[in-house]
C-alpha cells in the first residue's frame, strides 16, 4: 500500500497556479470526497480508511479558503467552486472520478455534473439542500449566526490550518454567510440534466427537509434516497452505516 500524499498542488482557478492543499490515499479507481463549510479533508477522517481499504484511491481537496489551502477571492460562490473542483479533475485526477459530496460540496458536485459531465461516474449528495425552499428550519445554520460557541469551535479548527493566519478567519466567517444566504437557488427541474447514476443521503435530523431530497431523487433519473438516523453530521455520527451505504452504491451494477 502506497504512503498517503499530503502536499500543496496547482490549479488553473480560479487564477492561473492557484495552490490547493489536497490529500491523496490509497490505490485503485478514483473517488473525490468535497468537504462542506468551515471544513477540509480531517472531516471525512470516518470514509478515506473504509474507501481505501474497498480499493479506491481517494482525492480530498481543499477548496481556496478551506483548510489549509489559502484565499484568493473577495467572495465565494458556488459556481466559482465548481469551476475550481472541474480544474482538480482535469489537472490532476486526470479524468472521471466518483464524487461524493457533503454539505456545500454536494452543491459543487451537482454544478460539476451538469456542467461536465464527462468528469463524473457516480454522484453522491450528503445533507444538502439545492434551493431556499429545502431548507429545514431550527438547524445548525439556523443557529450560525448567534451561536458564538459554534463560531469559536470552527475559528479555533481553522487557526490549526489556514496559511492565512487566525485573524482571517472573520473573513472567512462573512464570505461563507453570505454566499449560504443567497445560495445555491438551482431549480429541481434542472436536475433532470444530471446523467450520472446518483445517491442521495441526509440525516433525519438534517439541514434538508425530506421533502426535498425526495424532489432531488424525483428529478434525477434513477436516483436513490437513503435517510440515517442523525443530523447534518452524519458522516461523523454513523461512519458505519454511512461507509456501508456509500461502498454499496459505488460498486454496485
Amino acid at each position: 500500500m502506497t504512503s498517503p500524499l499530503r502536499e500543496y498542488t496547482t490549479i488553473s482557478h480560479p487564477e492561473p497556479d492557484t495552490r490547493v492543499w489536497h490529500e491523496v490515499h490509497g490505490e485503485g479507481q478514483p473517488v473525490v470526497l468535497l468537504h462542506g463549510a468551515f471544513s477540509g479533508a480531517s472531516s471525512w477522517g470516518g470514509q478515506v480508511p473504509a474507501l481505501v481499504e474497498a480499493g479506491r484511491r481517494v482525492f480530498c481537496p481543499e477548496r481556496h479558503g478551506h483548510g489549509h489551502s489559502p484565499d484568493v477571492t473577495e467572495e465565494f460562490h458556488y459556481a466559482d467552486m465548481a469551476e475550481e473542483t472541474i480544474a482538480y479533475l482535469d489537472e490532476v485526477v486526470g479524468g472521471p472520478a466518483d464524487i461524493v459530496g457533503w454539505s456545500d460540496g454536494a452543491v459543487v458536485g451537482v454544478l460539476v455534473a451538469l456542467r461536465r459531465p464527462d468528469l463524473i461516474r457516480r454522484l453522491v449528495l450528503i445533507g444538502q439542500y439545492f434551493n431556499s425552499s429545502g431548507r429545514a428550519v431550527g438547524g445548525m445554520l439556523d443557529a450560525l449566526g448567534t451561536d458564538e460557541e459554534m463560531k469559536a469551535f470552527f475559528a479555533a479548527e481553522y487557526a490549526t490550518e489556514s496559511p492565512d493566519g487566525p485573524d482571517h478567519f472573520q473573513v472567512i466567517f462573512d464570505k461563507t454567510m453570505a454566499m449560504i444566504d443567497s445560495e445555491p437557488e438551482i431549480d429541481l427541474g434542472d436536475l433532470s440534466a444530471v446523467t450520472a447514476p446518483t445517491l442521495v443521503m441526509q440525516g433525519d435530523r438534517d439541514e434538508v427537509t425530506l421533502e426535498h431530497s425526495l424532489g432531488v431523487v424525483a428529478a434525477i433519473d434513477g436516483a436513490r434516497l437513503c435517510v440515517i438516523p442523525g443530523s447534518h453530521l452524519i458522516p461523523i455520527e454513523a461512519p458505519t452505516a454511512v461507509n456501508a451505504v456509500i461502498a454499496q452504491f459505488l460498486t454496485e451494477d
